[in-house]
């Protein structure tokens, strides 16, 4: 089983990911991803790889059409109680998105918090062929991660940090010729010790938006952030738009 495959990855490591603070981000999140793609009121939105749907929520909240997928059925549990206690109208699907399509049905697509790149070179170029499948005629993707530049500016091999008695400790490899970098995570819960390991693909600005442009989209774009500063050796994440055009 890969590493994305396994659910128990997930359910462990959710807490770490989606802390509170990653929660009340969400919001400036899409107040900045609204002024970013200039968006409108009532636009289908597909959020893609969605986790516990804190981007969908607050999209849904603001009168938004979302499609939310993901694979983890526990995220999708999450996110369906979140929508049903607050009476919003979730569609949430679960698929892999490798597999995802829905023709020239959305007018944004979203691919945030570094959940592009788990895979092979071939597998992640089929993501993006089913996104540019989806979207409608100019349609546009937000892609938010961390840029390869960035993790060389503040790379650190070894981690750690606790919270609430539990301990979190991380080592980061690189390899490949920075092409990928390895992840061993290890959660100490009381006597409780779970470690996790994943690869994942590292790219760089001018890679993503060649990657990105082969697909066939158009108007490709980059920043520092979901607040459009520039993609610099200032930048906090590599966020790249575009837009489907034919």
């Amino acid at each position: 089983m890969k590493w994305y495959e396994d659910d128990r990855f997930w359910e462990v490591m959710g807490p770490k990911m989606f802390t509170p603070e990653q929660w009340q981000k969400a919001v400036s999140n899409v107040d900045d991803i609204e002024k970013l793609l200039h968006i409108e009121k009532g636009m289908a939105i597909l959020d893609l790889c969605c986790g516990p749907g804190r981007h969908s929520l607050e999209f849904l909240r603001r009168g938004y059409k979302v499609t939310s997928v993901d694979r983890t059925a526990g995220y999708l549990d999450e996110l369906r109680s979140r929508a049903d206690s607050e009476h919003l109208p979730a569609e949430i699907i679960r698929e892999d998105m490798r597999a995802f399509i829905r023709p020239s049905s959305f007018d944004i697509a979203l691919s945030l918090f570094t959940s592009f790149g788990y895979f092979d070179e071939e597998e992640n170029f089929q993501v993006l062929r089913n996104i540019y499948a989806s979207l409608k005629i100019g349609g546009q993707i937000i892609i938010e991660m961390m840029g390869k530049e960035i993790i060389a500016r503040i790379y650190q091999k070894h981690d750690w940090d606790e919270e609430n008695g539990i301990l979190f400790l991380e080592e980061r490899i690189v390899h490949d010729s920075w092409n990928r970098m390895t992840n061993r995570w290890i959660k100490i819960d009381g006597s409780k010790r779970s470690e996790y390991t994943f690869s994942i693909r590292l790219y760089s600005g001018r890679e993503l938006i060649e990657m990105v442009q082969s697909m066939g989209f158009h108007d490709v774009r980059i920043y520092g952030s979901l607040g459009g500063t520039p993609y610099d050796q200032n930048a906090e994440r590599l966020v790249l738009t575009a837009v489907k055009k034919t």
